[in-house]
């Protein structure tokens, strides 16, 4: 078998055969082919697209190229959830202790940030002395503890993934849907869970940006769920504006114990919720949506699902008081005021630049390597629909430097619109794709 025939097959819009996907994804593994035919394969098939039973090979065979997290030894249905990416998108933070508070076990593996999406291990870090470094027989007892383990990415999870994102990133093929659903699911299959929640963001804020590309995202991960006998669901939401009014690592956890705690509202909780009760009703543990926020929801009120956020920051290492006093978390020195220049209504919002404003603060990255200002970012005191008065804070930004908060500070007011007359406000879920409509 050579690799220059699956290029042609595949530029001449031919299916690739289970044999052929697997042989492409060892010699990416073991570095046998070399990176200018693998880019090839990849530009042939961003152009060509996949099948649904192409797109389950090369899932399985990414999943199976390193070593797969084996959780059979925590009892009990395991869950997993992934976003696709968004701005202030801390749900993992909300959702997490919560279903593992009603004894689901959730062992989620996490990544860091980069471009304007946020990263939930790099928000863990920014909690003192929180480690993310767990390996998996750590994990396997953490969870049968806890029932909750967040951690990062171990080293050999999907190691074809990593190189074929790499090239992916160089070689203007990054917006392939056959190749993210596979680069998405092969991660969460490997990480052991028994059933999969996904939230595909959708809108201005996403790398989906219409509801069409975002529906046939969802469609694909789901299939794929199906075909290799795994649950999976997918949540589509709305990234027409920061789903949560912190942004910034150290903000956003301030923004989760806040909402943790009972006393914040809005729809990053509404989503968490959503999120949560599609987890519960995969692991059975409700039997309707409604049955199952109204679960998370008790929780939130009875402290259970605080005090499970708890016990995860005391068996990773991190400082518990975190949870009363948001000073022992760090907050960047300086600060600027965005307040409005007019009078109006707030009627559309550039989510990706509220996005590129955070990392102008130093709360996100660049470049992989970049490190972070954790105690950077920005409060958003305006949601979309809102009245606004001239003059008034229309958002709070934190920055090492006064020259970086002005800096970010035009950015995000470039970002916002204000009119005379208020528009409709964009739905906050779009649809939901689930494993059990085609039954």
């Amino acid at each position: 078998m050579h690799i220059l025939d699956l290029i042609i097959k595949k530029r001449e819009h031919q299916k690739l055969t289970k044999e052929e996907i697997s042989f492409f994804v060892q010699g990416v593994t073991d570095g046998t082919l070399p990176d200018y035919q693998i880019s090839a394969l990849l530009m042939a098939i961003f152009l060509n697209g996949m099948d649904a039973e192409e797109i389950t090979h090369l899932t399985m065979d990414m999943a199976n190229s390193g070593a797969r997290f084996d959780l059979s030894a925590v009892q009990g249905f395991k869950v997993d959830k992934h976003s696709t990416g968004g701005v202030a998108d801390t749900t993992t933070l909300i959702l997490a202790p919560l279903v593992a508070s009603v004894g689901v076990p959730v062992v989620k593996m996490s990544g860091r940030g980069l471009g304007f999406s946020g990263g939930t291990i790099d928000k863990l870090e920014s909690i003192p002395g929180f480690c993310v470094s767990v390996d998996e027989a750590q994990a396997i007892a953490l969870a049968q503890k806890s029932h909750l383990v967040l951690m990062g990415q171990t080293e050999n999870l999907t190691p074809a993934d990593k190189k074929l994102y790499a090239l992916r990133d160089v070689t203007g093929t990054v917006e392939s849907l056959p190749l993210i659903a596979a680069s998405i699911m092969s991660k969460k299959i490997a990480a052991g869970a028994n059933g999969i929640v996904l939230d595909v963001k959708c809108g201005s804020g996403a790398f989906m940006k219409t509801l069409e590309d975002a529906q046939a995202l969802a469609r694909i991960m789901v299939e794929i769920g199906k075909r290799v006998g795994q649950k999976v669901s997918a949540v589509i939401s709305g990234m027409d504006q920061p789903l949560g009014s912190h942004i910034g690592n150290s903000l956003e956890v301030m923004e989760a114990i806040s909402i943790l705690r009972g006393e914040v509202g809005g729809d990053l909780l509404e989503v968490a919720l959503l999120l949560g009760a599609h987890m519960l009703l995969l692991a059975e543990r409700a039997e309707t949506i409604a049955e199952g926020k109204a679960l998370l929801q008790q929780q939130i009120a009875n402290g259970q699902g605080l005090a499970k956020l708890r016990e995860l920051l005391i068996q990773q290492g991190g400082n518990p008081a975190v949870l009363e006093d948001f000073s022992l978390l760090p907050l960047s020195p300086c600060t600027h005021i965005l307040t409005a220049a007019q009078d109006g209504y707030l009627t559309k919002i550039n989510t990706a630049k509220i996005g590129q404003a955070a990392q102008a603060t130093g709360a996100g990255r660049v470049y992989k390597e970049q490190p972070l200002d954790y105690g950077a970012g920005i409060i958003m005191k305006k949601r979309l629909g809102d009245i606004i008065t001239k003059g008034e804070p229309l958002a709070v930004l934190y920055s090492a430097t006064e020259e970086r908060c002005a800096s970010a500070g035009n950015i995000l007011a470039d970002a916002l619109t204000i009119s005379d007359t208020p528009m409709p406000l964009p739905p906050l879920v779009l649809d939901t794709i689930s494993y059990r409509q085609s039954e």
